[in-house]
């Protein structure tokens, strides 16, 4: 501290308006003596915990001490918190609910590797949500969330995932790309506006059993001679299928 700083006992005993004042000084000793002051109740801590120039120290501090974990709303504002240290933030992260995981995993500008645990919580989770749970996770969930739900195939999450806005082409290849996957999967995607025109997919969808021969015939003119080629080579589909591929190919061969 300075000599123009308060002194510990004025920052022990301070309250209201000059409670508030100290939460935003610009002292990292202040502030780390400011957490030992009984009137920092969880409302004030979690103001200091939204400075982003907070020090790297106080929030060691905050972090270290077991009984402020206590409080959710502290866990949480620590987790989010972009100066947090990695190692408690990994701690933090496992006991977040389950729509501030999807929201920290969707933050910009947070660690990957964080966004990456949050992720792999919420995957961790999925067979034990609720159907309505699930639901919520489908609209606006981050992108391989979506994904894992998508490829689970309930009908009721098939109307809304596949319109989610992190759900990439990666993970609808994916999905795709599954064992034993449920042909409403398939069918959903091949009727969904957007997905059903992405080249890949298309040609995903073909390979994909579940898939109705009216969408495939509907897919081939647009393929590439050379995809067709591949797509009809022994052993890639069904051989009555494999059949209207030479024939698209024989079609174009004699225009």
């Amino acid at each position: 501290m300075t000599a123009t700083d308060p002194d510990k006992q004025q920052i022990l005993s301070a309250t209201g308006d000059d409670l508030t004042t100290l939460i935003h000084h610009h002292s990292t000793d202040v502030l780390l003596a400011l957490l030992d002051n009984p009137a920092l109740d969880e409302t004030q801590l979690c103001l200091l915990l939204d400075r982003k120039d907070l020090p790297v120290e106080v929030l060691a501090e905050v972090s270290s001490r077991k009984n402020l974990l206590k409080n959710y709303r502290v866990k949480r504002a620590l987790a989010f918190h972009p100066h947090t240290p990695r190692l408690a933030s990994m701690r933090l992260i496992k006991d977040l609910y389950l729509m501030d995981l999807a929201q920290l995993a969707l933050t910009v500008g947070a660690p990957p590797e964080l966004k990456r645990i949050a992720e792999d919580q919420l995957l961790a989770r999925l067979a034990q949500l609720p159907l309505g749970q699930k639901i919520t996770l489908a609209r606006r969930g981050p992108g391989r969330v979506a994904g894992a739900l998508l490829a689970e195939g309930h009908p009721q999450i098939l109307s809304v995932v596949l319109d989610n806005a992190y759900l990439t082409e990666a993970q609808v290849l994916k999905a795709l790309a599954r064992d034993k996957l449920s042909p409403a999967v398939g069918h959903a995607i091949a009727q969904h506006r957007r997905w059903s025109c992405v080249y890949n997919v298309r040609l995903a969808l073909i390979r994909t059993p579940g898939t109705t021969l009216a969408t495939i015939l509907a897919f081939l003119p647009e393929l590439h001679a050379s995809d067709l080629h591949d797509l009809s080579a022994p052993g890639i589909v069904s051989e009555p299928l494999r059949k209207y591929l030479r024939a698209e190919l024989d079609r174009r061969s004699q225009t």
